[in-house]
């Protein structure tokens, strides 16, 4: 896993206009807004919507192509609400916690509710659940709370037996048991990755390692 997020870092750092670095921004500016008193909406909600189309959440029939960037405005403004800055950066331990979970599970349910209205308007209505992929980018290129349960990531954790791939608090404490019982290692890779003046989160590095395996997974089948 930790060869894969290396690899993964190391070609991200070999070409300054990589799509990946989209993350490295919107989470860098997420950050930033945190500590504005005025922070700007639309800047951020430009950032979060050119990252998430970086990241595939644009492509095809996605509802999201039927509405300019700022429709991301009231998403912005619940995520950087101060209930929710110990989502920030979080370290995996912190999962096990109440008021982590709590605060976690509102955020989602928050977003739920929000972008399947927005997909509504546009599709008319929908009985599926709006995709967990899409919220759980959201979380990581703002917070990096979360890895994103997307085609690849999940295909990794399955490989290894990590955790479901279903994305839930049992899935996540999963991921956090993996992380602290590989710590020292973790930890001494994560020292090494930097986003400006910040370190990946825990989160992040099990992202990048896991959606490696999922991909190697895919090219070996």
């Amino acid at each position: 896993m930790i060869y894969y997020a290396e690899n993964f870092y190391q070609i991200l750092r070999e070409d300054e206009n990589s799509q990946d670095r989209s993350w490295e921004h919107c989470y860098k500016v997420f950050h930033d807004a945190r500590q504005d008193p005025e922070p700007d909406y639309d800047y951020l909600s430009l950032h979060l919507a050119f990252y998430l189309a970086s990241w595939g959440m644009y492509r095809g029939s996605s509802f999201l192509t039927r509405k300019d960037y700022r429709i991301h405005i009231p998403v912005v403004q619940e995520l950087l609400d101060s209930r929710y800055d110990c989502l920030f950066g979080l370290e995996c331990e912190d999962l096990r916690k109440p008021e982590i979970q709590q605060a976690l599970a509102g955020l989602e349910s928050f977003m739920e509710r929000y972008y399947e209205g927005v997909r509504n308007s546009c599709k008319g209505p929908v009985n599926s659940r709006i995709s967990v992929t899409l919220i759980t980018k959201v979380l990581i290129g703002t917070l990096g709370c979360v890895p994103a349960y997307d085609r690849y990531f999940t295909e990794g954790i399955r490989s290894q037996k990590t955790a479901s791939g279903t994305y839930e608090i049992s899935s996540l404490l999963c991921l956090a048991n993996f992380y602290e019982e590989n710590y020292e290692k973790l930890e001494k890779t994560r020292e090494n990755f930097k986003v400006y003046d910040l370190n990946y989160p825990q989160m992040k590095i099990l992202d990048m390692g896991f959606f490696g395996i999922g991909l190697a997974c895919k090219q070996n089948k």
